[in-house]
């Protein structure tokens, strides 16, 4: 039985529409919903909601509580999944990268473009290749998004094309 650890962070991924303010906002976890229907057999997966925020408001207090979660639960053959926003994936990752050495497995941090539950969302999507990512790259920190797995050191969100890519 493959263990995967997921730690949620928010991000698009998670917001909801509210009907008060007419605005998506992130208001609860949803996540475990959608890990719910996902199908991964031999897996087991070990959710924790450590923050509900836009990663346009994250800290580095924040970044620093990731980074102790993802210190909890680092052993071999256990790799962790980091569900977070977009605008700030790749600095979250690169926070990691620079406090973890010698990881025994893939960190991978995925997101989505447009919120789980809206009708032309890449949040499934992103959710289920992360986990296979997470079971097949070698160890290290990674952006896994909409089919492409990016290491982190490599990559940047492209705003207008709503996408990342790979820097040289």
């Amino acid at each position: 039985m493959q263990i995967i650890h997921v730690l949620s962070t928010g991000g698009t991924l998670e917001k909801v529409y509210s009907e008060q303010t007419g605005s998506v906002e992130n208001m609860g976890s949803k996540i475990d919903r959608y890990l719910r229907v996902l199908r991964l057999p031999d897996t087991e997966v070990r959710a924790v909601s450590l923050m509900n925020i836009d990663s346009l408001e994250m800290t580095d207090e924040d970044r620093a509580e990731i980074l102790t979660a993802v210190q909890e639960r680092l052993k071999p053959d256990e790799p962790i999944v980091i569900t977070h926003g977009t605008d700030t994936m790749v600095e979250t990752g690169l926070y990691l990268a620079r406090h973890l050495s010698g990881l025994p497995v893939p960190i991978v941090l995925t997101g989505a473009m447009t919120p789980l539950g809206f009708e032309s969302s890449d949040g499934l999507q992103n959710l289920t290749e992360s986990f296979f990512a997470a079971r097949n790259l070698a160890p290290g920190v990674y952006v896994v998004m909409h089919n492409q797995a990016f290491p982190v050191r490599r990559v940047r969100k492209d705003r207008e094309n709503a996408r990342f890519v790979l820097e040289n």
